[in-house]
């Protein structure tokens, strides 16, 4: 009979990540270095288990236009089909076709962080997406529809009690930039439904629970549509 548990390897998973967020917290002093830590630990969970054809980085996102995205704390974007990524003394710039998904990274959610991130969210969704057609043996698929970007806040505590209750709610309830899920380490995770609820999921593991809802998503995204190149190029002769 195996000596392994599947329960117990699940378990660890979450308990690693809140013990990291947990001393990120309370060890560092200053502000931006929790702020700093905290990203790293949600980035290197995805790097860890997310699959290969997604990576995860602190990013700019840009569109063919010349627009920009505000910096986003976790971008998952494709590396199997993306083109080009571009990297200007250490800041990663993405173009917004090979985006799957964007996070903020703060130490505890409140009414002013679910702002703050669904403000993030909005500027990626915002900008131009190209989608080719896709040439294949038999002929062209059309163009594929432009996918949705999944958005969402990842943190360690909640200011709120009850952690995840109606004040959270109230707080996710603007239609722009709408979080479709989050991560409260400590507490709890939420999921927003197709019709503009929202699922509070307190207890558990929530850091693992986020992780496997977080990978059932993107498999349901799909692939990045096939990015026009050439609408980048123009900006060449600028």
């Amino acid at each position: 009979m195996s000596d392994w548990s599947l329960t117990r390897i699940l378990s660890d998973l979450h308990q690693d990540i809140e013990r990291r967020l947990a001393s990120a917290r309370s060890t560092l002093g200053h502000s931006v270095a929790k702020g700093s830590a905290s990203e790293r630990v949600w980035l290197e969970l995805f790097e860890k288990y997310l699959p290969q054809r997604y990576q995860a980085r602190g990013a700019f996102v840009v569109d063919s236009n010349g627009k920009f995205s505000e910096q986003i704390d976790v971008v998952i974007f494709d590396r199997q089909y993306s083109p080009f990524i571009f990297n200007f003394e250490g800041q990663l710039v993405i173009p917004a076709e090979s985006v799957y998904a964007v996070f903020e990274a703060k130490q505890a959610i409140n009414a002013t962080q679910v702002e703050y991130a669904q403000g993030k969210v909005e500027s990626v969704r915002a900008l131009h997406r190209t989608s080719l057609p896709i040439p294949h043996a038999g002929g062209v698929f059309p163009p594929k529809p432009l996918p949705h970007i999944i958005g969402g806040l990842l943190t360690f505590e909640s200011d709120w009690s009850p952690a995840l209750g109606e004040a959270l709610r109230t707080a996710l309830a603007s239609p722009v930039g709408r979080l479709d899920l989050g991560c409260v380490a400590a507490h709890g995770v939420f999921r927003g439904g197709t019709d503009g609820s929202y699922e509070l999921e307190q207890g558990g593991k929530p850091a693992t629970a986020f992780l496997l809802e977080l990978i059932a998503m993107l498999q349901s995204s799909a692939t990045v549509p096939m990015i026009d190149v050439r609408a980048y190029a123009k900006w060449l002769a600028s």
